[in-house]
C-alpha cells in the first residue's frame, strides 16, 4: 500500500502538478497519483503554486528542459522527472535545471510515484542507485578530481552530510547517522546549497565529487 511511504506527520495532501509530453502519459500519470490520498492534483496556471511539479517524458527532448527551468523559476517547487532514459551529457543539465527526483518510466508504479513526490516535497533527492552511478563517473570524466585543499569551501561536518546524501540516505537517515537533529541537516543542506549558488541536493552532491570532497 502506498501509506508505507507516508508520514503521520505529513497530513496535508502535497500540492502536485503534473505536467506531460504527450496526452497517455498525462492521463497515466494522472490517474495513478489520483488515487493516493497523500496527493493533490492541482494545475499551476488556475491555482497556488503547487509543491511539486511532475514531468513525464520519453527523452529528454528540446522542449522538456526549458519548461522543467521554468518550473523552478516559478518559486519553492521541485521537479520530479519521469523519463524513459537519459544520456550521460543529460545528466549534469538535468541537475543543475532543478530538478530533485528521478525515476524511470518502467518503475513507475503508484507507490514509487508517492516515494518520489514526497521525498522531493521534502526537499530530498530520490535518484536511482545506478544512476547517481553514472553521475559520478560522468562527472569525475569531465571534470577530473582536484585537490581537496585546493577548494576549502566546504565545512568537515558539510562533507560529512554530503557523503551520506551520495550513498542516498534521506534526512531522518542522515540524522540518525551523524547524531544531528533533522532540522540541522536540513540547515546544513540549505547553507551549502545557497552558499555555492547550487540546485539542490544532486546538484550539491555533484559539486563536492566535481571539486574533490568526496
Amino acid at each position: 500500500m502506498s501509506t508505507s511511504y507516508y508520514s503521520a506527520q505529513n497530513t496535508a495532501p502535497v500540492r502536485v502538478h503534473v505536467h506531460a509530453s504527450d496526452p497517455i502519459s498525462m492521463a497515466g500519470a494522472m490517474s495513478q497519483l489520483r488515487r493516493l490520498p497523500e496527493v493533490e492534483i492541482v494545475n499551476a496556471a488556475n491555482s497556488a503554486p503547487p509543491a511539486v511539479v511532475v514531468v513525464v517524458a520519453g527523452t529528454l527532448d528540446d522542449p522538456v528542459l526549458p519548461q522543467v527551468r521554468q518550473f523552478t523559476r516559478a518559486g519553492d517547487v521541485h521537479v520530479v522527472l519521469v523519463v524513459d532514459a537519459l544520456r550521460e551529457a543529460e545528466l549534469a543539465e538535468v541537475i543543475e535545471s532543478g530538478v530533485v527526483a528521478i525515476v524511470w518510466r518502467h518503475e513507475a508504479t503508484e507507490g514509487r510515484l508517492l516515494q518520489a513526490v514526497l521525498a522531493a516535497s521534502r526537499g530530498d533527492g530520490d535518484m536511482p542507485p545506478d544512476l547517481l552511478g553514472r553521475l559520478i563517473q560522468h562527472i569525475g570524466l569531465r571534470q577530473g578530481a582536484p585537490p581537496r585543499a585546493a577548494f576549502p569551501r566546504l565545512a568537515p561536518r558539510e562533507v560529512a552530510v554530503l557523503r551520506l546524501v551520495a550513498e542516498g540516505l534521506n534526512t531522518s537517515e542522515i540524522a540518525k547517522t551523524v547524531s544531528y537533529s533533522e532540522r540541522t541537516v536540513k540547515s546544513v543542506l540549505h547553507g551549502i546549497t545557497t552558499r555555492l549558488h547550487l540546485r539542490n541536493r544532486a546538484h550539491a552532491v555533484a559539486y563536492a565529487l566535481r571539486e574533490g570532497y568526496i
